[in-house]
């Protein structure tokens, strides 16, 4: 064998560092950052490989008015507006209509400073409402602001809803998340994600 041939290795290895610096960038710029100009609010997206994920901050004030309007107590309100609440699109953005999507929020995973938690899903806040004494309407009215837990998905299929990461205002994390499309898993990340701070604008001047 000819060891001298114009392909070397360290040929094949510069070949090696530019594909994965390409797939590197191809996987940073799968996430989109966005910012209301009229109200600062921010937003996260990622669209890849069929999952639409999108998540745009909530000022604390807006979700204790919010639920407060729901027949929640005061005190209640101040938990849920305190507890990292984010809108949140889910939708199926592939173009093969025989693909269905669906994800299971128990497999997400909150990486902040404090280490690896779940978000709080529907049946965490299902429980401390319980315990707090909230009237089965009002529990009503905020499961069914929540994301669903488990969501399936066909072509161009969405939901708009509610998530909550239990960080206090300000706090920074990543989110990991999973899904499957046609029970193929994938999984995907969106770094620094920042919770609104507990801010109180002042109403545009008429």
């Amino acid at each position: 064998m000819n060891h001298n041939h114009p392909f070397s290795l360290a040929a094949i290895f510069s070949c090696l560092i530019f594909f994965c610096c390409i797939q590197l960038y191809a996987d940073e710029a799968i996430v989109k950052y966005g910012e209301d100009p009229a109200t600062g609010l921010k937003s996260w997206l990622w669209d890849n490989d069929g999952f639409y994920l999108e998540l745009t901050q909530r000022l604390p004030d807006q979700t204790r008015g919010y639920f407060e309007s729901r027949g929640f107590d005061l005190a209640s309100t101040e938990i849920a507006g305190t507890s990292c609440i984010f809108q949140t699109m889910i939708k199926n953005s592939g173009t093969d209509s025989s693909k269905v999507i669906t994800a299971d929020l128990n497999e997400w995973q909150v990486i902040s400073g404090n280490g690896n938690k779940q978000m709080w899903l529907r049946e965490y806040w299902q429980k401390l409402w319980l315990d707090r004494g909230q009237s089965e309407s009002a529990r009503i009215a905020f499961e069914w602001s929540l994301l669903p837990t488990k969501v399936e998905y066909e072509v161009n299929d969405y939901n708009w809803g509610m998530s909550s990461y239990g960080l206090p205002p300000g706090s920074q994390f990543d989110l990991v998340f999973s899904w499957y499309n046609n029970g193929e898993r994938f999984s995907g990340r969106i770094n620094d994600v920042v919770c609104p701070d507990d801010i109180h604008p002042e109403p545009p001047a008429q």
